[in-house]
């Protein structure tokens, strides 16, 4: 279901100065703490988007990074997502910092600001008090009309805002209680009851996954640098495919916790994890110039213990051409992931496309295996036909099975005493080679008879 004119979500943008309090302000609408904030500039580097209500009207919301095109080569890229973000918007926040005054920062967001289309609100962060309330005015220079007090920190004046944003923009739809965004940055209303799979890019810092990711999305929604650490938050974009809405999940670099000392980078650790643990897929995104590292072995382990099929994408393999190096990297990949024996391999090149177009069919299969339902009498077929051709010991047997849950596969065996994990893994065997299940994990679960 698509959203005509009349009932499109308004989008509202909020954009300033780094370490304003952008962020902080965002969190406050939308009620969680849905973006990274720490007390120091830069933090914020990709636009985050999501849905709120107030009054029973519905708004899109966008935290962006600070407008800094005249700084460094990452600054004019952070700047680069403000600027796309805001051509977007139906009305912009222009939010400053009212305990700092009026800066050149603030002006040059301004001289910009009023050059562009949609509407600006000009708005005075950390008005704490009713004297920080007063001196909004000087803010008055910037011309851009009458400066709105608030303090997002601790939500002075925040529903006034709000009012004044609902009367700014256009009619906004009512929201709908039965309507479930699933965490996404962009609004999405499914066909049926079936979410949209995630996908969640991972990896280490600078193996190329953002830039992976505004490849599989077709835009530059993430910023890409050069330099590790770029991604801070987890982005979710909804990317209609051939066969169906996919959502992918770009994620921060994971790194091993005892060399994360930034409280900003631990934060985007966490959320990582989140990300993995709410996806349907992992991309393993793996540098190809260096090899499986040991901080590729966790994080292949940590996915495999939340239970999500794995994909392994070696990048920059436009780099190794030697066929020998090429060799020595696909027997390492089987032999420091031999857990993950049955996971698809693809070479690829996130920054000039090759290979990437051999990701969509792999992806729709591993998600078909991962929502995969077995009728209850081939379960029980199969799980027959492996005890006549191997029994176990000691009289144990599988009296019945069901398969209980998707996502992933789950299966019950009802049994009339223990049986042994390596009989439990010939049986596990014996269910993926059936019916085709491929690197889905699959959970066993065992009961015994009167359990």
């Amino acid at each position: 279901m698509s959203e005509t004119d009349e009932t499109r979500v308004p989008i509202v943008v909020i954009v300033g100065r780094p370490n304003v309090g952008k962020s902080t302000l965002f969190n406050r609408f939308v009620g969680e703490q849905a973006a990274i904030v720490e007390d120091r500039p830069g933090v914020t580097r990709d636009r985050k988007e999501r849905e709120t209500e107030w009054l029973g009207r519905r708004l899109r919301l966008v935290d962006t990074g600070g407008w800094l095109p005249a700084g460094s080569e990452l600054d004019a890229k952070v700047s680069r997502q403000v600027e796309a973000a805001v051509r977007a918007a139906d009305l912009i926040i222009f939010l400053t910092d009212g305990s700092v005054g009026v800066t050149d920062e603030d002006e040059a967001v301004a001289s910009w600001l009023r050059k562009v289309s949609p509407p600006v609100m000009l708005v005075v962060n950390k008005a704490d008090n009713d004297r920080r309330e007063a001196d909004r005015w000087e803010f008055l220079a910037l011309g851009l009309g009458e400066p709105y007090p608030v303090s997002a920190l601790h939500g002075r004046r925040a529903g006034d805002l709000l009012d004044e944003i609902i009367l700014r923009v256009p009619d906004a739809p009512i929201s709908d209680d039965h309507v479930d965004s699933y965490g996404l940055d962009e609004k999405i209303v499914p066909v049926g009851d079936q979410k949209p799979p995630r996908v969640a890019v991972i990896g280490r810092p600078n193996v190329g996954k953002s830039t992976l990711f505004n490849r599989l999305v077709g835009e530059d929604r993430s910023v890409v640098h050069d330099m590790p650490g770029t991604t801070r938050d987890a982005i979710d974009t909804l990317v209609e495919t051939e066969d169906g809405p996919v959502v992918f999940v770009d994620t921060a670099g994971m790194r091993r916790r005892s060399r994360i000392d930034d409280t900003a980078e631990y934060y985007s650790l966490v959320r990582a994890l989140r990300a993995v643990d709410a996806s349907d897929i992992a991309l393993l995104v793996i540098d190809a110039t260096q090899g499986v590292t040991a901080q590729d072995q966790r994080l292949a382990e940590r996915v495999d213990a939340a239970g999500c099929p794995i994909l392994i994408l070696l990048n920059k393999w436009e780099l190794i051409e030697d066929v020998e190096d090429r060799e020595r990297i696909e027997n390492e990949v089987r032999r420091k992931l031999h857990f993950m024996d049955d996971a698809p391999v693809l070479k690829i090149s996130a920054l000039t496309g090759k290979g990437v177009h051999k990701l969509r069919p792999v992806l729709q299969e591993a998600i078909e295996q991962y929502h995969r339902r077995v009728p209850t009498r081939d379960v029980n077929r199969v799980i027959a036909d492996a005890q006549q051709r191997q029994p176990a010991a000691a009289g144990a047997k599988v009296m019945y099975a069901i398969q209980g849950a998707t996502d992933p596969p789950t299966f019950t065996l009802f049994v009339n005493r223990e049986l042994p994990q390596s009989y439990l893994r010939y049986l596990e065997r014996s269910i993926r080679e059936a019916f085709g299940f491929g690197s889905t994990p699959l959970k066993l679960r065992v009961r015994k008879r009167g359990d």
